[in-house]
């Protein structure tokens, strides 16, 4: 008699395979992207870079492109990473992967991290000052317990 056991997937047991990092432009989300992809080299995981977009109530907009401004940094963020990974072209390989989510910052790279099977997250430190009694989304992050949460400052 052979005993049949179902494979479950299970995160993180031999170092991160797909490591997320949150990137917005700010100083520290590149700080973050920068950690986050010298761990992705060191451990040969794949990088997700994700930039969520923030989604704007229609009468919140008062008429201005929000959806034109946002894809605007993306594509920003997509031509830096692409120009940072081109110069390091032969001195460090890291595999990465840009990915785009609409929605507050921490649903978005819950939902993100959840879809890539991330096995490790990496955010900058909140740079907002009501962020140290509201709670930031790294906080949130480290709070939901789902993964290992670097917070870069």
């Amino acid at each position: 008699m052979t005993e049949h056991h179902s494979h479950q997937f299970e995160r993180g047991t031999d170092g991160p395979k797909v490591i997320v990092v949150g990137v917005d432009g700010s100083d520290t989300s590149m700080r973050a992207a920068a950690y986050a992809g010298g761990l992705a080299r060191r451990q040969r995981a794949l990088l997700a870079v994700v930039y969520v977009q923030p989604v704007m109530a229609a009468g919140a907009a008062m008429g201005a492109p929000v959806a034109e401004t946002t894809d605007e940094i993306a594509e920003e963020l997509i031509a830096y990473i692409r120009d940072a990974t081109e110069r390091l072209k032969g001195i460090f390989e890291v595999r990465w992967e840009f990915h785009t989510f609409r929605g507050d910052p921490y649903s978005g790279l819950v939902k993100a991290a959840d879809e890539l099977k991330a096995d490790a997250v990496v955010v900058g430190a909140s740079e907002q000052a009501g962020h140290r009694i509201v709670g930031s989304v790294a906080i949130r992050l480290v709070k939901a317990g789902r993964w290992p949460v670097t917070v870069v400052p």
